[in-house]
């Protein structure tokens, strides 16, 4: 009966602050432990990647599973895998090949601290982690290995990399990209890893992921556009990286294509659709909504 209370209890909706942060402790604990007992460069670089962030690729994870009665337990490995995915991501994007930032989450990258070959090294181990830790899930074989697909289906060149892939030719092509592609692009650099998350609890739990899938895509998306209005008029100390390359650049973001204040109207706009594809779990849903509100509102 105790076990019984204290699941009840743990299943309980939290506050959105309070969910964020158990769901980053629990997503960093699951990547400590599987470094656990390494010592060397690279998992120190590894340690150093996924600290500091917000975890709200981790939150996605455990707040979608609690909604389908699954215990944050069972989902951490797949909170863990995701931002071992995320922090891996950024190491290389930071790198001078690609993005050539300096500063990410107000310190040093990796590549900056160490060298790059510690950068390249770290963010591979990262993304092997990640499939290390998401093959532990506490479900199914079958959604085990929905589990593991999706993943390597949204991390890759139809997913993220695609994205990335797709941003890096924008900066050498003849003309700007309209706002489709720029959509496209973002959908698969930013959005696609979100959508993973956000799907983690219905595929453990064997139940329909579109309502989540839709939330996560309006989710991504304003994600992005609110990334792109901080480049504009955010504080760089706050933001903890470098601002304004994007101008400085000339490429085409939803703010240089829409305009400031249209921009901030259609991330509201994202942000509403995201809660109405909620309007099937009620109330239980209201963290969730929460966390779509805080991702245009957050200054970092």
């Amino acid at each position: 009966m105790g076990f019984e209370i204290s699941l009840q209890e743990e299943l309980e909706r939290k506050p959105f602050p309070e969910a964020l942060s158990q769901a980053a402790d629990l997503a960093i604990g699951q990547v400590l432990h599987g470094l656990g007992g390494l010592d060397g460069t690279v998992a120190d670089a590894m340690r150093y990647a996924v600290v500091g962030g917000k975890g709200l690729r981790a939150f996605l994870a455990i707040e979608s599973a609690r909604l389908h009665g699954i215990a944050g337990a069972q989902a951490a490995p797949a909170a863990g895998a995701i931002e071992a995915l995320h922090g891996y991501s950024l190491v290389h994007d930071d790198m001078p090949c690609m993005d050539d930032d300096a500063v990410r989450r107000g310190q040093p990258t990796v590549h900056a601290k160490w060298n790059e070959a510690i950068a390249v090294l770290a963010g591979d181990a990262l993304q092997s982690l990640a499939f290390e830790l998401v093959a532990r899930t506490g479900c199914s074989d079958a959604a085990r290995l929905a589990l593991v697909s999706g993943l390597a289906h949204a991390a890759g060149v139809r997913g993220m990399v695609g994205g990335q892939a797709m941003d890096i030719a924008a900066e050498t092509a003849a003309s700007p990209l309209d706002l489709a592609q720029i959509t496209e692009l973002q959908g698969s650099k930013t959005g696609a890893l979100i959508g993973w998350a956000a799907t983690v609890g219905p595929i453990m739990a064997g139940d329909d992921p579109a309502p989540l899938r839709r939330y996560a895509q309006n989710l991504g998306l304003a994600f992005q556009i609110a990334d792109d209005i901080l480049d504009i008029e955010g504080d760089a100390a706050t933001v903890g990286k470098a601002l304004g390359k994007d101008a400085d650049a000339g490429k085409a973001t939803f703010v240089s294509l829409l305009g400031l204040e249209p921009a901030k109207q259609q991330a509201h706009e994202l942000i509403r659709a995201a809660c109405d594809a909620l309007d099937v779990y009620g109330a239980d849903a209201d963290t969730l909504r929460d966390a779509a509100r805080f991702v245009i509102a957050r200054k970092s």
